[in-house]
């Protein structure tokens, strides 16, 4: 599924995603400047909006936390954070255990949180692939609230009825 970020200028941000994380300028309509990475994958179309004199992105009602990108492999991360750092000054954080993949975050020019997970572990590191998703999953600094969300959450059953 594409998305459009909507920034000031266009340039160092088209840049970074070309340089570090894989795609291709693809095309220029108006404002509009499209980034592709050639597979048909979800993430794999980016727009960027140009809009001279725009706010730096912040957070508020009806925006979008961050933006997720892929990296195989640890290896593969550590490479596009170093060259986030050498060639395009960006400072990302260090890696985070997400217990299903592992993360770094950095702001692009315009201030949009991006993140690049890596595809390892994987989902299926703490539950088998045919029972996937049966079980709510909390990271274990949430474990001790497990009855406190669970309660807050709506069965499965009802939202299956209302849905059908």
């Amino acid at each position: 599924m594409p998305f459009t970020l909507t920034l000031d200028r266009a340039g160092r941000t088209g840049t970074i995603l070309t340089d570090v994380l894989g795609f291709k300028e693809t095309g220029r309509e108006g404002p509009f400047v499209r980034y592709e990475t050639g597979r048909q994958a979800p993430r794999s179309l980016v727009f960027i909006r140009e809009v001279g004199g725009f706010l730096p992105a912040r957070m508020g009602q009806g925006s979008v936390h961050h933006v997720a990108f892929r990296a195989a492999d640890d290896e593969e991360q550590a490479k596009m954070a170093d060259k986030l750092r050498g060639t395009h000054g960006v400072a990302p954080t260090p890696q985070i255990d997400r217990k299903y993949f592992r993360s770094v975050y950095f702001r692009e020019p315009g201030g949009i949180l991006f993140e690049i997970a890596t595809d390892q572990p994987g989902f299926t590191v703490d539950e088998p692939l045919a029972s996937l998703g049966r079980d709510l999953k909390l990271p274990s600094f949430l474990e001790p609230r497990r009855r406190e969300i669970e309660s807050a959450l709506p069965h499965l059953e009802q939202i299956e009825k209302t849905a059908g």
